[in-house]
């Protein structure tokens, strides 16, 4: 059984296998991309997994989980900082961390890069949100959630809560980001919110409701 199978069998995605011009995202990110993640952003689209880990996908619908998007950027830049000034040990470099995924929490999901043109070899690394630690798993991002999905591999930044029910694939639509006002009648996806506060210096609790001056500050910088 492949792993995207294996994958399918555990959390089955909700919605038709979706169709992307590889040969376009990889131009724009000037790399190749691992085979086995093509097949799962085909197989889910974008959305996340067990309503915590957000996938960074070619159509992801803001440009907090979009993989061409501006975050890859942005925290390499704070991976630079921290290596250069050693505010927390980066066990690689951060020109090899490319960043592919993000959690409710804060942390981020990376493709090791090396080496830069196999891909197919590429390793999975996960950062903690406000701390010095780092987990590495040796195989591809589909293997990854294979094992932390089946229980197999505890990540220690992630919740002992995380599989307290079925694991279950949730996408994103667009309509649930879409920039305006936001009250408490309308549907918001919190794990923008939380991505975008955590993003911008704010410290968010990774589950439960969202203090008021988060939503405000999220309002504000989301209005046309």
């Amino acid at each position: 059984m492949t792993d995207i199978a294996a994958l399918t069998r555990l959390c089955p995605p909700p919605n038709p296998p979706m169709s992307i011009r590889w040969d376009t995202v990889e131009a724009e990110l000037g790399m190749p991309l691992p085979p086995d993640y093509k097949q799962l952003a085909e197989r889910y689209g974008p959305g996340k997994f067990c309503d915590y880990i957000h996938l960074f996908h070619p159509h992801g619908v803001t440009e907090f989980v979009q993989l061409t998007g501006p975050m890859p950027s942005r925290v390499r830049a704070h991976l630079r900082k921290d290596h250069d000034q050693g505010t927390h040990p980066v066990p690689h470099h951060p020109d090899q961390l490319f960043a592919c995924g993000s959690t409710d929490n804060g942390e981020y999901l990376f493709w090791i890069t090396d080496p830069a043109t196999a891909p197919d070899r590429w390793r999975i690394a996960v950062n903690e949100a406000r701390g010095p630690r780092w987990f590495t798993y040796d195989g591809t991002l589909t293997a990854f959630l294979i094992s932390v999905l089946s229980g197999h591999t505890q990540v220690p930044q992630f919740p002992p809560s995380l599989l307290e029910t079925p694991p279950e694939f949730t996408p994103s639509h667009p309509t649930l980001w879409k920039p305006g006002p936001v009250s408490d009648e309308q549907p918001v996806d919190t794990g923008a919110i939380r991505t975008w506060a955590r993003a911008n210096g704010y410290d968010v609790p990774p589950r439960g409701r969202i203090p008021p001056e988060i939503r405000e500050a999220w309002e504000r910088a989301h209005r046309p």
